[in-house]
């Protein structure tokens, strides 16, 4: 899977994109089958998908969370199944926050593991039935959608209302990990965060299809270590201007930027680099969670460099307050159904 996408995804479809369409098409064709064809086995106990229709960062992960604390409110024992993208681990391992480095899980885990039980695995059934071995009866897959390999009681599809599906092309041409038909054929829902207007064309299509859409909001945590300071802002996510973007919103000054590829191991002569600017322009340090997990469980970052990071982390607000509980208990409703039919 492509993990980095080139900033002409989210322009108008120019040459580029024209270009590369036969290629789109191939890989298109073989997403579209795996997609709508694949028979993926089921585990008991109900399974919601937290997916996204472009390659890039979405806010999966802070909706992940946000389910699994609404899973725990009502009562449910949430797993997360991930990947576990960035790391090492070949086999099935539930994640050990005590132990575990982003090198070997991923970053996300790592975040995700402060809220659920997280099971790692290229083998999506394996994880899932680990979890359940473990007592979890309400499991939550961060991404994974396109993949068919976990039979999935309910799919929601989580769209960036700043970036919404770029150019609107499948990957190489486009940031589109499936043609959008197809992938809104297998969507139940979609999730639209932010109060930007590059998402409306693809929530309008979804709508026209009777999916249901649901927004939120990505709050930031406390502005007290941001808000009056200029920085020397870093970040190696998916949508690194989504950051900056936050970090003005809690008064802080992003007076120079660096970005990095996404799930990006940082070594230490640019964690060095890194210092030596913001030293040298009187600025602090920010970045994000996901970065500051990497950094935080590397071999060999400087301690005296963790201390200076202000870390930027972001809580996901529904508008409508009960929108997770009625996402859970239809999730639940498609069980039950799976359940009495096999």
């Amino acid at each position: 899977m492509v993990s980095e996408a080139p900033p002409f995804w989210w322009e108008k479809p120019d040459w580029r994109a024209l270009a590369l369409s036969p290629f789109s098409a191939l890989y298109g064709a073989v997403a579209r089958r795996r997609l709508l064809r694949a028979v993926p086995p089921g585990v008991p106990a109900p399974v919601l998908c937290i997916g996204n229709f472009t390659v890039g960062g979405a806010g999966k992960t802070p909706t992940a969370i946000a389910f699994a604390k609404a899973a725990k409110a009502r009562g449910l024992k949430p797993g997360i199944v991930s990947r576990g993208y960035g790391g090492g681990f070949s086999g099935v391992h539930l994640v050990d926050l005590a132990h575990d480095s982003a090198k070997h899980t991923g970053d996300e885990p790592l975040l995700l593991a402060a809220h659920a039980p997280v099971a790692v695995s290229p083998d999506r059934v394996a994880a899932a039935r680990l979890l359940i071995a473990e007592g979890r009866d309400f499991l939550i897959m961060d991404d994974g959608f396109q993949s068919a390999r976990l039979h999935v009681d309910y799919a929601l599809i989580v769209v960036d209302s700043t970036r919404g599906i770029g150019n609107g092309r499948v990957i190489p041409a486009g940031p589109l990990r499936a043609p959008l038909i197809d992938q809104l054929r297998k969507a139940d829902a979609l999730l639209k965060v932010g109060t930007g207007s590059a998402a409306d064309q693809v929530i309008r299509q979804a709508a026209r299809a009777a999916r249901s859409i649901y927004e939120a909001r990505l709050t930031p945590g406390s502005a007290s270590a941001i808000s009056g300071r200029r920085f020397l802002a870093f970040a190696g996510i998916g949508n690194p201007e989504k950051f900056f973007a936050s970090l003005t919103e809690m008064g802080g000054v992003p007076a120079l930027t660096r970005t990095f590829p996404d799930h990006h191991p940082y070594g230490r002569e640019e964690i060095d680099e890194l210092m030596q600017t913001a030293a040298a322009a009187d600025l602090g340090l920010a970045t994000t969670a996901k970065d500051h997990v990497r950094l935080a469980t590397g071999l060999g970052t400087p301690p005296q460099f963790l201390e200076k990071l202000a870390v930027l982390d972001v809580e996901l607000v529904f508008d409508e307050p009960d929108t997770a509980n009625r996402i859970i208990e239809a999730a639940q409703e498609r069980y039950r159904q799976r359940r009495l039919k096999g």
